[in-house]
């Protein structure tokens, strides 16, 4: 079911896209409960204002064992999904802003994720997923020092960074005209995009469904304080001596450089598993191409086979010819009245029997269906096939005699 916040934001706000929008706020509260939309102003470069939906609220971030609150601000563009949110940081009045390449002094996040934010691809569940992965190793907040004087909170509505300007002013784009990159280019140095990961479970403890509260500056309620910026540690005095001790200076260089050593080692991991799976990828397309070349060779070697023996064939009957040939050439001139009509008498005289034979049993053909058409009576066909039929057996008789006689077949 919607909520009814959410429904009633979307119902001021004015989106391209609204059924996107909705279902992707829906699914990010459902899995973040300690998030929750309103909607606020938000100032660009140029004075506009523009009302958007701002997604405020904390996401629970595992550092070092322990899970901290880390309040955010998202800001949907009226083109979202289409191009990325605007993300910050909002420090409470009791923390302050850890500058690094993934948030700057005022609190702005910079992301990969957000730089290279493609629909559908790209969504605010992943992207607070991935804001939680980056978060856990370097935490975007610390807990003010005592003595240290209280971090300005930042101006409700339009109090962040504004959106930056266009070529030179233009105001908040329009319809048709699409949103610049919300993010500039990333520097080097940046990991590869982390991949999305499912949300992080609530602690013990705390409310149902909800994650545990921001912990005290030092420590208080069992929750580790948090990390001061920057790597390594600055020493500070000796509550009670006001000396740094070797036991400060020994933890500041361990924990500067174990992270020292962990990056390094995250970097070459993603760096082999990335070559890793370049070689697997070459070495599945070899084997395939492989099995390719096996059977075209395969193909090829049956191909020879039928060309020698097309080739054998040849040769035997190139061969036979050459005999006849020869045969024909030592034998006398072939007369042509003779292979036009028998030369001997005997042969003559069975060419024309089995011709008038051939034409005796045509003439019978004949007088069949002319008895069915009713051309001819029934006592006229009988006297006709009678003698037919016996100049036929006479033609017949005559034709054995002279194929036993010449020694031919009687067949």
């Amino acid at each position: 079911m919607p909520s009814p916040d959410l429904a009633s934001v979307l119902s001021q706000v004015n989106y391209r896209h609204p059924d996107l929008t909705k279902r992707q706020v829906q699914t990010l509260l459902h899995h973040y409960k300690g998030l929750a939309p309103k909607k606020d102003k938000f100032i660009f470069n140029d004075g506009q204002e523009r009302d958007l939906i701002n997604i405020q609220g904390t996401v629970p971030v595992p550092y070092r064992g322990q899970h901290y609150n880390i309040p955010v601000s998202l800001y949907l563009l009226d083109t979202h999904p289409y191009h990325a949110p605007l993300c910050f940081v909002k420090p409470t009045s009791d923390m302050q802003v850890k500058v690094s390449k993934h948030v700057d002094a005022a609190g702005k996040i910079y992301l990969p994720y957000l730089h290279e934010w493609t629909h559908p691809a790209s969504d605010l569940i992943g992207l607070v997923q991935i804001c939680i992965v980056t978060f856990s190793e370097q935490p975007p907040v610390y807990a003010k020092p005592k003595q240290q004087l209280p971090y300005p909170p930042p101006p409700q509505g339009g109090g962040f960074p504004p959106y930056p300007a266009q070529g030179g002013g233009g105001g908040f784009p329009q319809q048709g005209g699409g949103y610049p990159p919300a993010y500039p280019p990333q520097a080097t140095g940046y990991p590869p995009a982390y991949p999305a990961t499912g949300a992080y479970p609530p602690q013990a403890g705390g409310t149902p469904g909800y994650p545990p509260p921001y912990p005290p500056a030092q420590g208080g309620a069992g929750y580790p304080p948090y990390p001061t910026p920057g790597y390594p540690p600055a020493a500070r005095p000796d509550s009670m001596t006001g000396t740094v001790t070797a036991e400060h200076l020994t933890a500041s260089i361990r924990s500067a450089v174990e992270d020292k050593v962990r990056r390094g080692l995250r970097e070459q991991v993603e760096e082999k598993s990335a070559e890793i799976a370049v070689l697997r990828r070459q070495a599945e397309e070899l084997g395939q191409g492989q099995t390719r070349l096996q059977g075209m060779v395969a193909k090829i070697q049956k191909q020879e086979e039928e060309v020698d023996r097309g080739v054998a064939i040849l040769e035997q009957k190139k061969v036979e010819l050459e005999k006849i040939q020869e045969r024909a050439e030592a034998q006398a001139p072939l007369d042509p009245d003779e292979a036009v009509d028998a030369g001997c008498p005997l042969y003559r005289q069975l060419m024309a029997a089995y011709a008038e034979e051939g034409a005796t049993s045509d003439a019978i053909y004949f007088l069949g269906k002319a008895l069915g058409d009713n051309v001819v009576g029934c006592e006229a066909y009988l006297k006709q096939v009678r003698v037919i039929s016996r100049k036929q057996f006479m033609l017949r008789e005559t034709m054995d005699k002279c194929r036993k006689k010449a020694g031919l077949d009687r067949d």
